[in-house]
């Protein structure tokens, strides 16, 4: 009984849950967000182009 008083009287450590919580769950909020798009195609094809661009400079023109 005694441990039980000692561990909810016992806040040390609280701030970090707090961050912890509002961490995961503006996680959850930019998953939930970004779930529907198709974001990561088109991250992708960007990523390819940059690639592209920075192995021939001079192939890659303006107009890409």
């Amino acid at each position: 009984m005694k441990f039980f008083k000692i561990l909810l009287g016992n806040e040390r450590g609280q701030g970090l849950m707090e961050y912890t919580l509002i961490v995961f769950l503006v996680a959850l909020g930019f998953w939930a967000g970004m779930k529907g798009t198709d974001i990561g195609p088109e991250l992708a094809n960007s990523w390819t182009k940059t690639i592209e661009c920075v192995s021939a400079p001079f192939s890659c023109g303006s107009e890409t």
